[in-house]
């Protein structure tokens, strides 16, 4: 089987931490791990390598057993550790919203609205008949009530085949099975991200672990989805 983990074991703490977050040049390919529980007693996260197998974002130890409201939510961090967005479900919400934040969960507190970063939530029945939408992204201060979603994403994120565009359609960022070779695909638990040139892998990235949250599987009851 394909090997998920970094190449180099023995220089892993070097190559924790990768300094450009913004995709400059040619796509960049990262392989996302998703390692699922098998039962609400465990734990799952996310761990994304970069085409070097550089560890360079994770998301640990977040269970699935508590109402989402109750769960703290999640933090996205990069490879050493540092928090870089909480994610959290927002109470009592028409349309299944999520919200990030920068930083961690006490840095949230202490900024409150200022500190947010975008939401994401699902798309109007209308309107996902309309254009397939699985979600749509607002920015602060770009998008207002009742405007078009800065970002959309379009597809079937549980298949692992979906995209994720800007208002204007253009691709940021696409995320697929991920092959072995021509033949043989690994299972959905590990997929690929591919993030196009101008957009930051940070917020991409935090769009995914939102996504699987929204896009919950059938069995998963919501509130613990």
């Amino acid at each position: 089987m394909s090997r998920v983990h970094p190449a180099d074991q023995s220089n892993f703490q070097d190559n924790l931490l990768v300094k450009e977050i913004k995709v400059e040049g040619p796509p960049c390919t990262l392989t996302v791990w998703k390692r699922s529980s098998m039962s609400f007693q465990g734990t799952d996260g996310f761990t994304v390598f970069d085409h070097h197998g550089r560890l360079v974002f994770r998301v640990d130890n977040y269970s699935r057993k508590y109402p989402c409201g109750l769960a703290g939510g999640l933090v996205l961090m990069n490879g050493a550790g540092n928090a870089l967005l909480t994610l959290k479900p927002q109470i009592m919400s028409m349309q299944y919203q999520w919200n990030a934040y920068r930083g961690d969960q006490e840095m949230r507190r202490r900024k409150c609205k200022k500190s947010k970063v975008f939401s994401m939530r699902t798309p109007s029945l209308l309107f996902q008949r309309q254009r397939k939408d699985q979600a749509e992204v607002f920015l602060p201060g770009l998008s207002k009530k009742g405007q078009v979603p800065d970002f959309r994403i379009q597809g079937s994120f549980r298949s692992r085949n979906c995209l994720i565009r800007t208002a204007t359609g253009e691709v940021a960022a696409k995320i697929t099975r991920k092959r072995v070779n021509s033949t043989v695909l690994l299972s959905d638990d590990v997929f690929s991200l591919v993030v196009q040139p101008g957009f930051d892998m940070e917020l991409i990235m935090a769009f995914v672990v939102v996504l699987d949250r929204i896009c919950a599987n059938p069995f998963t009851p919501i509130l613990c989805s």
